[in-house]
């Protein structure tokens, strides 16, 4: 039990409870997830335990019971480690299904979708034509979240217009209400997957991007959420492209280098 005793006084000492019955040490994750710690040391007395990550509060005589074997530490320093990685990565997956489900008063009226490649970033649409993107980062360590407030510039129907007048090789109403739902609704796949292709990309180049910051408190993380929607409007009249900035400012300088010559 030497090896039980030695991780549970670590784990205690970063205030994480555990208990040691019938040969397992437990080790609560969340209400509904535990690791569990099964002694493997050997003759060689090298200390070691199997690691199994289990729904918590499920008895072993229930048929669909299954605990999962996801690693084996060798040392205190490892079975902590293994178990921050596991309440992290819970909090993470936890609060990204909060706000796909939109469980929070604060982002009631958001709709958060999850993005296709990456699982643990989701968006939601706000303003004319703008979302809000959160990242989450560091499993391995403290969990947190980068918000991002991304806006499409004003170039970006105009250049979907050209997009769509090339590939459909015909003329296309120059205003109108909804290109992209008109491209994606083609019969033509492989012109669809092209436009799908150019409206990323048209996207990334007339795209502007505020950062809002990266928490690890996520209680923090939802209040930002909340002033994030607030104020999509103003945003997204309040951003420019930082080229046009320096030309104005340039063009300003000029003029008033040319009067102090003249």
């Amino acid at each position: 039990m030497g090896f039980y005793v030695d991780i549970a006084e670590a784990l205690d000492a970063e205030g994480i409870e555990s208990r040691v019955n019938d040969g397992t040490l437990f080790v609560p994750v969340s209400e509904d997830l535990e690791v569990q710690f099964v002694d493997i040391t050997g003759g060689t007395g090298i200390p070691g335990a199997n690691v199994f990550l289990a729904m918590a509060d499920v008895s072993e005589d229930d048929e669909e019971f299954e605990a999962a074997l996801v690693g084996v530490v060798f040392s205190v320093e490892d079975a902590v480690a293994t178990v921050a990685r596991h309440v992290a990565t819970d909090l993470v997956v936890g609060t990204v299904r909060d706000l796909m489900e939109g469980t929070d008063p604060r982002i009631a009226d958001l709709e958060f979708v999850q993005d296709p490649v990456d699982a643990l970033t989701v968006s939601a649409e706000v303003g004319e034509s703008s979302e809000i993107v959160v990242t989450f980062e560091g499993e391995e360590g403290t969990p947190t979240a980068r918000v991002q407030f991304v806006t499409l510039g004003e170039d970006f129907e105009d250049l979907m217009d050209q997009a769509v007048g090339e590939i459909w090789d015909e003329e296309v109403d120059p205003d109108p209400e909804d290109v992209t739902d008109a491209v994606f609704h083609s019969s033509e796949a492989d012109r669809q997957r092209i436009l799908e292709g150019l409206v990323h990309d048209i996207a990334d180049m007339t795209e502007e991007i505020l950062e809002l910051g990266s928490y690890q408190d996520f209680d923090r993380l939802f209040d930002v959420l909340f002033v994030a929607q607030e104020q999509a409007s103003a945003w997204e009249e309040l951003l420019v492209p930082l080229e046009e900035f320096w030309e104005e400012d340039g063009e300003d300088g000029d003029d008033g280098n040319s009067d102090e010559h003249a």
